[in-house]
């Protein structure tokens, strides 16, 4: 579910292999189940044993602590497991490319973003959608899909490079041009949305790199690449959400009314607004197994400044 966080993937060990294998064998079974049982086996089985040994749930607890310390322990630790129900479920969703994008096919789609969006699809200029990970953040990429569109991509490779190989392919699937994240890969999809094509950026990753903005009240380093990409490009730059609806199954695809050009730090302050808003709403559809603040590297790294600066 996430990838390896700002370091290359490795050749492999054979305990990747051996992990490799069993998920493939597990993703294999589950694809073979009803809808239904599939989502609720592997939601079932992220949140009551695949989190709890990777310490995603942990991280998780951590992260709610973090941002809201008086939330009682027993409230961060059922909403730290319906967190991991969600990315379980979330992760086989997105194995099954062509069942979501059918499932989309006639899903809601809302936002004032909509008139926008179809009106530059129209007229071919660029668009490049933002997101977080959030509810499905594949689905209304699907949703759009099912309807004609082509939309490029980043994603962040796997820190397994075996089961990188077949999610990589995946990710390719639904579709193109999907480009793994690196310099190199946003210049091509740099180049996509130049040409009049749609792209789908997520920010809420953590990178060293970033720019601190307050997420949730607290400093989360943010890369400003999306707002620059959209500067660059002349692109509309829309916030959307995949929105997981009470059942479990359905989403609601929102598409919100595209964030201003301007200075390309406020533009990531208003995604982020946009994505705090929805995280508000509805915290257990956002992915809180992700190492968004990282609180004790951030006040290493301001006390290297700070020693630098006084530094004779």
């Amino acid at each position: 579910m996430a990838g390896k966080d700002d370091e290359d993937i490795s050749d492999g060990s054979l305990a990747d292999w051996i992990t490799d294998r069993v998920l493939r064998g597990w993703i294999a079974l589950c694809l073979a189940l009803p809808l239904g049982m599939r989502l609720r086996l592997m939601g079932w089985l992220v949140s009551r044993v695949v989190a709890p040994i990777a310490g995603y749930r942990a991280r998780a607890e951590a992260n709610l602590a973090h941002v809201w310390p008086d939330m009682p322990a027993a409230e961060r630790r059922a909403l730290a497991r319906r967190v991991a129900d969600n990315a379980g479920r979330t992760m086989i969703e997105n194995y099954d490319v062509d069942g979501l994008r059918d499932r989309m096919r006639d899903a809601t789609v809302t936002g004032d973003g909509l008139p926008e969006i179809e009106a530059a699809r129209a007229e071919g200029k660029p668009i490049l959608f933002v997101t977080g990970h959030y509810g499905n953040f594949e689905a209304p990429r699907a949703a759009l899909v099912a309807r004609g569109w082509q939309i490029g991509g980043l994603y962040r490779p796997m820190s397994n490079p075996f089961f990188n190989d077949h999610y990589a392919r995946n990710m390719h699937a639904l579709s193109g041009p999907v480009f793994e994240q690196g310099r190199r890969g946003t210049m091509g999809l740099l180049r996509h949305i130049q040409q009049g094509g749609a792209g789908v950026l997520l920010f809420d990753l953590y990178s060293g790199k970033g720019v601190p903005i307050d997420f949730l009240g607290r400093p989360a380093p943010t890369l400003t690449s999306a707002a620059e990409i959209a500067l660059r490009t002349g692109a509309l730059m829309v916030p959307f959400f995949g929105i997981r609806q009470p059942d479990g199954i359905r989403f609601e695809a929102v598409f919100e009314a595209p964030v201003p050009h301007g200075d390309p730090v406020e533009m990531m302050r208003e995604a982020t607004r946009r994505l705090e808003a929805r995280v508000i709403a509805d915290p257990a559809q956002w992915f809180w197994i992700h190492r968004r603040w990282k609180p004790e590297r951030q006040e290493r790294r301001q006390r290297k400044r700070a020693a630098a600066s006084t530094a004779p």
